[in-house]
């Protein structure tokens, strides 16, 4: 459990700018729960949604580096709550997966060659004696432009995604396949995975070091 908890590479919650950012969120007294509550909607909100951009650079996936960004994607906004969870000492990990989004939006569809996320990040934490899951990727008012209801989280059930729009008839997401948790962002196994879903990867050799930077497609 202690690793889960302790600040590395991806997760400096030391730095000032993560303290600054905590220091702002909690109130005196917050319980575990009051603070990932708290936390989980300025994440989701104060980062829009943003997946053109993918940096296989390791110093880009710095919490403190990534805050500082006007946006983000799914696991650009994980790395951000796992911070500031563990800075208030709760358990958290980064949780990775495949799913579907059958709302997809055809400029990224075609960028991608490819209608699933991968990998799509969550966040899951030890809250009163279990493991919750919460994924505070997509902002509310992106959510309001694809006609789907934002994700809420109560801090004791898992949210996981959207599965219908608004309607109730049109499917949203689904989850495909499930990767397992990472106490640090494992960027060569996520570099694989899209490498293998992804045909931009290939025709561009995009390798470790560099950035995917689908605006410029």
């Amino acid at each position: 459990m202690q690793e889960y908890l302790e600040a590395n590479l991806n997760f400096d919650y030391n730095d000032p700018t993560i303290q600054s950012i905590y220091n702002g969120l909690y109130q005196n007294g917050m319980t575990n729960k009051e603070f990932a509550i708290a936390s989980y909607y300025f994440v989701r909100d104060n980062w829009p949604y943003y997946p053109y951009r993918f940096s296989l650079i390791e110093k880009d996936w710095k919490a403190s580096n990534i805050c500082q960004h006007k946006a983000g994607h799914c696991l650009d906004k994980g790395i951000i709550y796992i911070s500031l969870l563990r800075k208030h000492g709760i358990p958290s990990r980064l949780g990775l997966a495949k799913v579907k989004n059958h709302i997809a939006v055809d400029d990224i569809v075609e960028k991608l060659g490819n209608d699933v996320l991968v990998p799509h990040g969550y966040v899951e934490m030890f809250l009163n004696d279990k493991w919750v899951k919460a994924t505070p990727a997509f902002n509310k008012t992106l959510c309001e432009k694809l006609n789907v209801h934002a994700l809420d989280f109560n801090g004791e059930e898992d949210s996981l995604f959207q599965e219908f729009d608004h309607s109730g008839k049109q499917e949203f997401m689904e989850y495909l396949e499930d990767y397992g948790t990472f106490a640090s962002i494992p960027l060569e196994y996520m570099h694989k995975l899209m490498w293998e879903t992804y045909p931009p990867f290939q025709k561009h050799n995009i390798q470790l070091g560099q950035v995917l930077d689908l605006s410029k497609f």
